[in-house]
């Protein structure tokens, strides 16, 4: 065998040997695209400093990445179907390490949302591609195990990306926490061509170009109003952005149900796994994505931990992940996708609601049975649905199936911190306007309003005009305020979840069977990937 790979995995009389490797390059890769954004929750406040960032740039500044890789995961998986998987890993890591060292380089509010943008159009090429290569390398007997392993890599780089970025912004400026990414990247590049063979359908036809258009235009304006709606009002700018999102939606759903080639078949909608495992992906992530947001706001602004302390202190999530995975690994052949997906979404609610006890006492302790729920519900609900989503589609279309899936995680994790962060945000400004309201100059109350951190910043102003006490009582105040709006906020995201679990129990089959599944096995007795040739 060549010490590169060059040999399609359909091409092999047996399985891939160095498969599991391969599988640790694409987790390597899904890694970094997670920890881009874990990484700065943590850099934010020094950012917001330096920069002088206001609420709407910082908001910016962290969904740039969030708007091109929901947007783009579709169309750009279904290019690496078309031409090479392999080919769109490689491209989406050089793209991504590109945008990474710009990010590091640059000195002003705009050249860092465009450095997040070409980091989030890296990402939408390297996700699909991670799943569709790794569907296309395993044989179909171990990839519950291998994508149960991919999975478990979102929820370790939860925590790592904190934890990294906080050790580095002990000794070095925000800058190095975008650099976290290039080593990893340039490695990700050079161990892919030893280890993950090429890849792409055969006889895939010509691309669904209108459709592809049409759903970057649909989730694109989705994406921008989730963002901006409920952060800076519904008006302008967020409402044209729904009336092209309704507009698209409808014109792309009329296209795709008419088209002979279309870039994603909506009829896989009727299929109780499909529906129900997309359904439980975005809503899952919605309650989670929500809550590690506000609770990692809580430990650093109410109870005062550092970046490298914060991270420290989001580790047991990392853990719990790794325990939910081995548990859904084995229990899920055993008793069904329905029960460990909704087990693991009931425990993910349970986890939420307990932040309802939060109130101006809570230290960390009232965090961490939260953070060991949301840690193990990950690990529970996410692989088996991720395997059903990718078991909906042929294996000429893995990289569309990819980008599906991963545009669920994206929308839901966008809603969650839009909806919740909103729900969050108008209830601390209630309860602080309850407490200080009429006792501050105009311009501290504004800055005190808009988030606990302008709350820190506007008690440091006061303190040097007003003196200590009226500082500390600021201070003191908004941890109040700050507290009562998680404890609320956790209240209608728990509430959210919970529905949502009843929901997918009632469409999910207990067993994941699938059109393209039966396919496969209707031709068990031929080479399993007859429809792969080299990328």
């Amino acid at each position: 065998m060549s010490v590169f790979a060059t040999t399609p995995v359909d091409r092999m009389d047996r399985p891939y040997p160095r498969r599991w490797w391969a599988l640790g390059v694409l987790c390597l890769s899904l890694l970094i695209i997670v920890m881009a954004n874990t990484s700065l929750i943590v850099a934010a406040p020094d950012m917001t400093r330096d920069l002088g960032l206001s609420s709407r740039d910082l908001q910016w500044v962290i969904d740039a990445y969030t708007v091109p890789y929901a947007a783009l995961m579709l169309v750009l998986g279904a290019i690496g179907d078309k031409y090479s998987r392999r080919g769109a890993l490689l491209t989406g890591l050089v793209v991504f390490a590109a945008g990474s060292i710009a990010g590091s380089l640059v000195h002003s509010t705009s050249g860092v949302i465009i450095a997040r943008a070409a980091m989030g159009l890296g990402a939408a090429v390297i996700m699909p591609a991670t799943l569709s290569l790794l569907v296309a390398t395993f044989p179909r007997n171990e990839r519950a195990k291998a994508i149960t392993a991919w999975s478990a890599t979102s929820g370790l780089a939860i925590a790592l990306g904190p934890l990294i970025a906080g050790w580095l912004l002990e000794r070095h400026a925000w800058g190095s926490t975008f650099l976290i990414n290039v080593p990893v990247a340039l490695i990700a590049v050079v161990a892919a061509l030893f280890v993950v063979p090429p890849s792409k359908a055969h006889d895939y036809g010509r691309l669904d170009l209108v459709g592809g258009a049409l759903s970057i235009v649909t989730l694109g304006s989705l994406v921008y109003a989730i963002i901006e709606g409920p952060h800076f009002g519904w008006a302008g700018g967020p409402v044209a952005a729904l009336v092209v999102f309704v507009l698209g939606l409808a014109a792309f759903i009329a296209w795709e149900l008419r088209h002979p080639r279309p870039i994603f078949d909506l009829r896989k909608f009727r299929e109780r796994v499909f529906s129900g495992s997309m359904l439980a992906v975005l809503l899952f992530f919605l309650g989670t994505f929500g809550a590690i947001y506000y609770l990692t706001q809580h430990l650093q602004f109410v109870l005062g931990y550092t970046a490298l302390e914060t991270g420290v202190r989001l580790l047991p999530l990392a853990g719990a992940v790794v325990v939910g995975s081995i548990i859904t690994g084995r229990l899920t052949p055993k008793l069904g996708m329905r029960i460990t997906v909704t087990t693991g979404m009931a425990l993910g609610t349970i986890g939420i609601l307990l932040m309802t006890r939060v109130s101006d006492g809570s230290g960390y302790a009232d965090f961490l049975a939260p953070l060991l729920l949301l840690g193990v519900a990950i690990g529970v609900s996410v692989a088996p649905c991720t395997e059903a989503i990718m078991g909906s589609f042929p294996e000429n279309e893995l990289g569309a199936g990819g980008g599906v899936n991963d545009t669920a995680v994206e929308l839901g994790g966008a809603l969650g911190i839009a909806i919740l962060g909103s729900i969050l945000a108008t209830s601390y400004e209630s309860e602080l306007t309850k407490a200080v309201g009429g006792k501050l100059p105009p311009e501290a109350m504004d800055v005190a309003k808009d988030s606990i951190g302008g709350a820190l910043a506007a008690a440091e102003r006061v303190g040097q005009v007003a003196g200590p006490q009226q500082a500390h009582a600021l201070v003191q105040a908004a941890d109040h305020a700050f507290a009562q709006a998680v404890a609320h906020t956790s209240l209608i995201g728990g509430i959210v979840l919970a529905v949502g679990t009843v929901l997918v129990g009632l469409i999910l089959p207990n067993r994941a069977h699938t059109p393209a599944a039966s396919a496969e096995e209707s031709t068990a007795d031929e080479p399993e990937r007859t429809k792969e040739s080299v990328g």
